[in-house]
C-alpha cells in the first residue's frame, strides 16, 4: 500500500526551528516530485515548497524563502523540510505529497499521494 507519513511537527516558540520528515512506504520516491503544503484553520491549503525527483530543482512560496529548506534522501525514501526562524503565521497542519513528475516541481496541489499531516504550532 502506497503511503506517506509526516513527522516532526510540534509546538515551538517564535524564532525556533523544526525539521519535518516525510517517509514513503510501499513505493520508491526516486521518480516522484515531492511537495510540502500547509493548511491553517479557515484558510485554503497552500503550497510551501517542493523538490524535483532528482533533487536538483526546488521551489518555495515567497513567505518562507530564506527560512525553509527542502531536501531529499532517495536512498532513505524520505524528504525533509527544515524550518528555521519560525513565525506564528507558519502555524498550520503540514502535509507532504508525491506526484510522478520529472523536471520542475509545482506548488499547486496537483499531487497524487498525500500524507495525513503533522501539526506545527508557533506560539510563545
Amino acid at each position: 500500500q502506497l503511503q506517506l507519513v509526516e513527522s516532526g511537527g510540534g509546538l515551538v516558540q517564535p524564532g525556533g526551528d523544526l525539521r519535518l520528515s516525510c517517509a514513503a512506504s510501499g513505493f520508491s520516491l526516486d521518480y516522484y516530485a515531492i511537495g510540502w503544503f500547509r493548511q491553517a484553520p479557515g484558510k485554503e491549503r497552500e503550497g510551501v515548497s517542493c523538490i524535483s525527483s532528482r533533487g536538483g530543482r526546488t521551489n518555495y512560496v515567497d513567505s518562507v524563502k530564506g527560512r525553509f529548506v527542502i531536501s531529499r534522501d532517495n536512498a532513505g525514501n524520505t524528504v525533509y523540510l527544515q524550518m528555521n526562524n519560525l513565525k506564528p503565521e507558519d502555524t498550520a497542519v503540514y502535509y507532504c505529497a508525491a506526484v510522478l513528475r520529472f523536471g520542475l516541481c509545482v506548488l499547486s496541489p496537483q499531487y497524487d499521494y498525500w500524507g495525513q499531516g503533522t501539526q506545527v504550532t508557533v506560539s510563545s
